[in-house]
């Protein structure tokens, strides 16, 4: 399969974290490159049978159409990566849910990304999103950092982030980690377990929680609230 160039309005969609003047045309040419992985699946199955006879196709067709799909997979799985890391790239493991509030958490996001926890906590509380799963997650991850931790409180506004989206993967990744500090190993294969559901491509929060579910177990089961 020939090489995917990622777009430049997607690549500028990347690295520009989101921003809306590079979503619109980042999507249309995302549209683009999905239907250029589509076709050049199809070329390489056609490329895989190529030369057969008539009649072989005809009497073997689907014999000889499954190893050739299983050879390309691959590629296009690849592909389709490559996509999926373009079209969502600018989004941090703490914004996954389809919510429509990026831009008003943009300072608790920098507040965040500066461990500035007292700071993301006081504006998180002006905006007083509470009908957002994003909202209810950066909360939670803020108050599970602070100094002193406050773990119950973070359970709950995790447990919120769920409810309202049962499939925001940064709530599932980090309510997985507020478990391992708490020592309940259970409770925490089980948030990785739905995102592996979740996660038809490598993602992130998958990754992350599942190298801390493997630390914590070769740790003798026991964690500090440091250690995630």
């Amino acid at each position: 399969m020939a090489e995917l160039e990622v777009p430049k309005s997607i690549a500028q969609y990347m690295v520009g974290g989101g921003r809306a003047e590079g979503k619109e045309a980042g999507k249309r040419e995302g549209e683009e490159m999905g239907g250029a992985i589509v076709g050049a699946g199809r070329r390489c199955v056609r490329r895989s049978v190529k030369g057969a006879t008539l009649n072989a196709v005809a009497t073997r067709g689907p014999t000889m159409m499954i190893p050739a799909f299983l050879r390309c997979r691959p590629r296009a799985m690849a592909a389709a990566a490559l996509l999926g890391a373009a079209m969502h790239g600018g989004f941090a493991a703490d914004t996954s849910s389809t919510s429509a509030t990026p831009d008003k958490l943009t300072p608790v996001r920098e507040q965040i990304a500066a461990k500035q926890w007292p700071l993301a906590i006081a504006e998180l509380q002006r905006i007083n999103d509470t009908a957002s799963a994003d909202w209810n997650n950066l909360m939670g991850f803020s108050l599970r950092k602070a100094t002193p931790p406050d773990l119950a409180g973070s359970e709950k506004f995790y447990t919120e982030a769920l409810r309202i989206d049962p499939k925001h993967k940064g709530a599932l990744e980090y309510s997985g980690e507020l478990y391992l500090i708490k020592g309940d190993l259970a409770s925490a294969e089980k948030r990785l377990a739905a995102l592996d559901k979740l996660c038809l491509l490598p993602c992130e929060e998958y990754a992350d929680l599942k190298k801390a579910v493997e630390r914590f177990k070769s740790n003798g089961s026991k964690a500090a609230a440091s250690s995630y």
